[in-house]
């Protein structure tokens, strides 16, 4: 025993040393590249695999409103009265309003947050809200402005199931400058008003984080809830107005042979004029000649209204023709300054071609009427209506027109939170746009995302920026790349690289059905996509969407093998990505292999077995360049 003791006694002393000799270096993995990056539990409101649970609800607004816009002076007044139907299961003690003419007081939260040089945002800051006679049931109540919001307290609590009316008056001046989103603009004929944000409006309580009350500063766009609208618009008697929703009253605003002429655009596939060029200014234009005319319009399920109204209007119409049988009208209204078979004339054939696209290949258009309008600005999306600039002309229109139309399924149909995450609307609408331009006359027109390598040079500047900051953080600078371009392209690497036509097309078709007119939120995207397409994408969204990471695989090294080659890559950069490999032979054939994504987990390098008789030439990944790699120079390996 004493013996065995002693031998074991030295064994251990030894047994470091046994240890570091004979056991390998512990290799670190990259399964934190891969773990799940987000919130995956269900509950009875969101389910895990991205659909609304059995127990999802959101609140609804009604609106009937009445406005007077006075050209002499701009000024709007108006009276609204709200109906809000509380279908969360918590009571309510009060009600947030967005009041957004505010952001064009002097002293708002967006003016003093905007630069002493300006931005694409900049707005007038002699306007704002005057609120008058606001009750709630008919009882006057107490209410607070703050900024761009208004808190109504209720005097009753407003139980689950219940319904309230909230009614005011309220006027404000139009501004020159809305922020490019809305204002007025001057043209010889007169002057054309673009109106959005142009009423109070509820602001959205939902299950994830209640009342939604980010003040209106600039890039943040809106978050609403669903309900049918009904409005009048009265304006001198010479304007031609146009509105989100289907006129109620053409045989009181419009003569005869207007009434005759909308008729017929209604039926035909080609653009027919209600006001010519030559009748503007014309006695004949309008059917009476002096004092007020009073437009009435009404939309249903909709999250929003906007309408232009000018004397100086240009006004076409050709019908569109939707998969499901039904019809619906394409309108452009603009002014002789933007006339011309280069420029507005062609706005309602784009128009019809855009609505029909996105309609068939995606989702149905769920209203009866589009509406383009050339104002003073960049361009802008309502529901129904679209502002898009007076000065563009060719491509510049035809992409601005699909744009601000694509925007009717993201996010008028499918209802996310602009506020917060531009790029479930920007980017995903940015990506549809690319392929309906590829099919706009059989690419009339190129698309901005043809390559995705011309992303590169932004992915690897210090200044970038993530996709998943907020819209109102982003540098001004780099907003275009965040919530338009980057998840375009990264849209566009998982339907054609990553996973498939196939399997992503099933996927996102299905994201859009599950959640039309419903307000998703990132994880209920990133989830749907998953368990719809079958694959697990954590490395994916973790990479490409909440960060600054990049891509950059190389074919390191090609060595002969008794069985063939082994050709060694390697993921340099901090995104995993299946890797395709074209191999090219001497005698000029080639070949194509696929490694999964899953090849990284276990590092950053990765050795394959090319089990061929033939000689190797070359060695490329991606071949196709469909991946922003941002060194290109080290994807390909040849034989010297």
């Amino acid at each position: 025993m004493r013996f065995l003791s002693k031998s074991i006694s030295v064994f251990l002393a030894l047994f470091p040393m046994v240890l570091a000799a004979q056991t390998p270096k512990v290799q670190e993995n990259n399964q934190s590249l891969f773990d799940d990056s987000m919130y995956r539990r269900g509950n009875t409101y969101r389910t895990a695999d991205g659909r609304p649970g059995p127990d999802y609800w959101q609140n609804a607004a009604d609106y009937t409103i009445e406005v007077k816009l006075n050209e002499e002076t701009h000024v709007v007044n108006g009276s609204i009265h709200i109906t809000y139907t509380n279908n969360s299961p918590q009571a309510l003690n009060y009600l947030w309003l967005y009041l957004e003419q505010n952001r064009f007081a002097e002293n708002s939260r967006g003016s003093l947050t905007t630069p002493i040089k300006g931005n694409r945002y900049n707005g007038d800051v002699e306007g704002g809200y005057t609120i008058a006679e606001l009750t709630v049931e008919g009882e006057k109540v107490q209410y607070t402005i703050t900024d761009t919001r208004m808190q109504v307290m209720l005097a009753e609590s407003l139980e689950s199931g219940e319904a309230v009316e909230v009614a005011m008056n309220f006027s404000y001046k139009v501004p020159v400058e809305g922020m490019d989103r809305m204002g007025r603009l001057n043209v010889k004929d007169g002057t054309i008003y673009a109106m959005a944000q142009w009423f109070p409006r509820m602001a959205v309580y939902d299950d994830v984080v209640g009342w939604n009350i980010e003040p209106y500063l600039g890039a943040g766009e809106f978050y609403l809830d669903y309900g049918d609208y009904d409005y009048k618009v009265t304006v001198p008697y010479d304007h031609i107005v146009v509105g989100s929703g289907v006129l109620q009253n053409p045989e009181e605003v419009l003569t005869n042979k207007q009434q005759a002429r909308l008729k017929k655009a209604k039926q035909s596939d080609e653009t027919v004029y209600i006001v010519r060029p030559n009748e503007i200014g014309k006695r004949s234009n309008r059917p009476v000649q002096e004092g007020n005319l009073t437009w009435h319009f009404k939309m249903e399920n909709s999250r929003d209204v906007a309408f232009g109204s000018s004397k100086a209007f240009i006004w076409d119409a050709a019908q569109i023709d939707l998969p499901n049988g039904e019809k619906a009208i394409a309108q452009s209204a603009y002014p002789k300054e933007s006339d011309g078979e280069e420029a507005w004339t062609r706005s309602t054939e784009y128009t019809k071609a855009s609505i029909e696209f996105y309609a068939s290949r995606y989702f149905p258009y769920p209203y009866k009427s589009a509406v383009n309008v050339a104002a003073d600005i960049g361009g802008m999306e309502y529901p129904g209506l679209s502002f898009c600039s007076w000065k563009s002309k060719g491509s510049s229109l035809w992409g601005v027109t699909d744009h601000e139309f694509g925007h009717n399924w993201f996010p008028m149909i499918v209802g996310s939170n602009e506020r917060r995450y531009a790029w479930m609307d920007e980017g995903f609408n940015t990506f549809i746009n690319h392929y309906s331009t590829l099919a706009f006359n059989e690419g009339e027109y190129p698309s901005r995302l043809d390559k995705t390598r011309r992303l590169t040079d932004y992915l690897q500047k210090e200044s970038r920026e993530g996709i998943d900051n907020y819209p109102d953080v982003t540098n001004l600078r780099n907003l275009g790349y965040t919530a338009y371009y980057k998840p375009a392209t990264g849209l566009i690497l998982l339907r054609e690289y990553i996973i498939g036509e196939e399997r992503f097309d099933r996927a996102f078709a299905s994201y859009i059905d599950t959640w039309a007119f419903k307000h998703p939120q990132p994880t209920d995207f990133f989830n749907h996509m998953e368990n719809v397409a079958g694959e697990n994408l954590a490395w994916f969204w973790k990479g490409w969407f909440y960060g600054n990471g990049n891509i950059d695989i190389a074919v390191e090294e090609v060595v002969t093998h008794e069985e063939g080659y082994v050709i060694s890559v390697a993921n340099n950069a901090e995104i995993p990505v299946p890797v395709n490999l074209t191999i090219t032979y001497a005698d000029g054939s080639t070949e194509n292999q696929r490694l999964p994504v899953e090849i990284w987990q276990r590092g950053d390098t990765w050795d394959y077995l090319l089990k061929t008789d033939k000689e190797v030439e070359k060695v490329q990944f991606d071949a196709q360049q469909q991946v922003p790699d941002i060194q290109a120079d080290n994807d390909t390996w040849e034989q010297k």
